[in-house]
């Protein structure tokens, strides 16, 4: 049988989230910085380019890093808190 996760106790499971969203805000930030600046660079430029491609590459940066700062924080939660530890692996050579 799995041990129970601390996740399972509602304090931690508090605590661990509200850790999650301060990183979510910070990382929008962040985002929302990286995006305004690489549409001043691109307006900048010389290039002759069409609201299209400010639109598609505010998009495109925008959504990689907000995705990829989700799927990273919620690593974080469940290594941080020993969510990862709590799990039953069926294949563990130790329970045998």
């Amino acid at each position: 049988m799995a041990p129970k996760s601390p996740l399972d106790d509602p304090e931690k499971a508090a605590f661990a989230w509200a850790r999650y969203k301060r990183i979510m805000r910070f990382m929008f930030a962040l985002t929302v910085l990286v995006v305004g600046g690489a549409m001043v660079a691109i307006f900048w430029s010389e290039a002759e380019v069409s609201p299209h491609f400010f639109i598609a590459v505010a998009l495109g940066i925008g959504m990689t890093m907000l995705l990829a700062s989700a799927l990273m924080g919620l690593v974080f939660l469940s290594n941080g808190t020993g969510h990862d530890e709590s799990i039953h692996n069926p294949l563990d050579d130790d329970e045998r």
